[in-house]
């Protein structure tokens, strides 16, 4: 049996039998970095150069509970030129394993309100419209996408720290604006029944308070 349909068949008895796998694989070619996550059935890939500091794409969705797993991709940067909507699973044999530290506010979060002038705007998290952030093990990655329409809105990741109530985003790529990498975006944090409560100020220096939720589908 080839490495990857053992890692295939390990893949879909952890899917079929624990309610949360979760492991982070990096890949490097030259000045160019993959960033591959599996995360309670979630699948996230990230690929972008370091320097200069250039976006090349991303990808997401739930992985099937197949033997030999697919990926249902719900955004796509590359939807344009490629029209996937569904990848075979990366082979991971390519990438190196990532030695796991859990950290606070790991998880799957869709925003999901902002305050603005002490007034909370809701956002039904149940819609084709989402913003998703992928915490894990230090690194951090938000996507704005359409479900249905495949539209890409935008994404930024990179790696993040959260400890005493203080969130910290080390931007390592920025869809929108490759200019802003490097920077670090600090916020106040606090977890209010569940619920992730975000405040300090976006990239763009605009004060922000969002609410983000645990994602449950």
């Amino acid at each position: 049996m080839s490495p990857f349909l053992k890692f295939s068949a390990t893949l879909f008895l952890w899917l079929t039998t624990s309610s949360l796998f979760a492991q982070q694989y990096l890949r490097k070619e030259g000045n160019v970095t993959t960033i591959v996550q599996l995360i309670d059935k979630y699948y996230t890939e990230a690929v972008y150069q370091e320097s200069p500091p250039k976006f090349i794409s991303t990808k997401g969705g739930f992985i099937s509970n197949d033997v030999n797993p697919v990926v249902h991709l719900e955004y796509n940067s590359l939807f344009d030129q490629d029209s996937l909507k569904t990848i075979t699973l990366a082979d991971l044999n390519t990438f190196e394993k990532v030695d796991l530290q859990p950290q606070p506010l790991d998880g799957l979060w869709l925003m999901g309100g902002r305050m603005r002038n002490d007034v909370m705007t809701n956002r039904d998290t149940s819609g084709p419209r989402k913003t998703l952030k992928v915490l894990y093990n230090g690194r951090f990655q938000w996507i704005a996408f359409h479900t249905e329409t495949f539209a890409f809105m935008g994404t930024g990741g990179g790696s993040y720290s959260a400890e005493n109530g203080v969130y910290k985003e080390y931007i390592e790529f920025f869809s929108r604006d490759n200019s802003r990498v490097g920077a670090v975006l600090p916020f106040e944090y606090e977890l209010i029944n569940g619920a992730w409560h975000h405040k300090g100020k976006s990239s763009k220096g605009d004060p922000i308070h969002e609410i983000w939720v645990q994602r449950k589908d």
